[in-house]
């Protein structure tokens, strides 16, 4: 493992060394065993979409680690003046020991990892979420003990949240169904590599994908860089909403996920919201001790 572009790199056994690893992280925070094992270590973290949970999960993470993180806004770099992306790590690339993206291109994170010579994790493209998924499955196997043979649904639009989940679900055992609209499916390539690799159901039946759900997840339906489509998308997306009503077809026991920011009333009710409240947050903590497992991994 040399970085973290997609989760369609890793193998199963190096994503649950890094579930495992961000279980020990987290059970000595809370006993405040301090691991200092990044001590000296630089990351720097570009910013072309800005975020609440990734710059200061990250930020806390190497601090916590021993180490030190440097915030870069595409407004503080030449990037955002027009220096090609294999230039500029190839200086920072002298600077530092690693490098988070959080940005909309795909090929810009792997431009990254071929012209740079230290790790570069993906904080987030339009095409995945890596981080936010490695959070979720450590917070499934949390409240569920254990991932293979689970039923993960997703409602929403097909987007990097749900390519993330589909390859993240289907390498740790889960059955995988997202519910969606017809023209906003999930990536063509990540569809056929699951098709091949575990059991994936794709629906516009919002009922059939959660019928017998161990795990209900959804997210926006206009994310970030998506603002001019948004009358268009609560148009399309006015029915899938995770409500009770959908609850009642999942297991008697289902959890509700969200990546955050939530828009309640649109795809996810207050009352849903509420009663997985405890679920939900515990899953945003998780992002700093899955983060902090990926950067032992690649840092150390």
């Amino acid at each position: 493992m040399k970085h973290l572009l997609k989760l369609g790199d890793l193998t199963p056994d190096e994503v649950f060394s890094i579930l495992n690893l961000a279980d020990q992280l987290k059970y000595e925070r809370k006993n405040h065993i301090e691991h200092p094992l990044l001590k000296g270590k630089k990351l720097g973290m570009i910013f072309q979409k800005s975020s609440t949970r990734t710059r200061v999960s990250f930020e806390a993470g190497m601090i916590e680690l021993g180490g030190s993180a440097l915030f870069l806004s595409d407004r503080d770099l030449q990037i955002g003046r027009g220096e090609p992306i294999k230039d500029t790590i190839r200086v920072l690339s002298r600077y530092l020991d690693g490098i988070m993206i959080r940005t909309f291109k795909q090929s810009d994170v792997e431009e990254l990892a071929a012209y740079g010579s230290i790790p570069i994790i993906n904080g987030l493209t339009d095409y995945c979420h890596p981080c936010q998924v490695l959070a979720d499955l450590m917070t499934i196997r949390e409240y569920k003990g254990s991932l293979k043979g689970l039923k993960l649904c997703f409602i929403g639009d097909g987007n990097n949240m749900a390519n993330s989940l589909i390859v993240g679900g289907i390498k740790t055992g889960m059955e995988v169904a997202i519910g969606c609209p017809d023209s906003y499916r999930p990536a063509e390539d990540v569809v056929e590599w699951a098709k091949k690799n575990g059991t994936l159901t794709i629906t516009s039946d919002i009922m059939k994908a959660a019928e017998g759900a161990d795990v209900v997840y959804t997210d926006v339906w206009a994310s970030m860089g998506q603002e001019s489509e948004k009358a268009e998308r609560e148009k399309v997306f006015k029915k899938y909403c995770v409500d009770s009503k959908l609850m009642a077809v999942a297991k008697m026991d289902a959890m509700v996920l969200h990546c955050l920011p939530a828009h309640r009333g649109e795809e996810i009710t207050e009352e849903v919201f509420e009663s997985h409240a405890e679920e939900i947050f515990d899953e945003a903590e998780n992002r700093l001790h899955a983060q902090k497992a990926v950067l032992v991994k690649l840092l150390k």
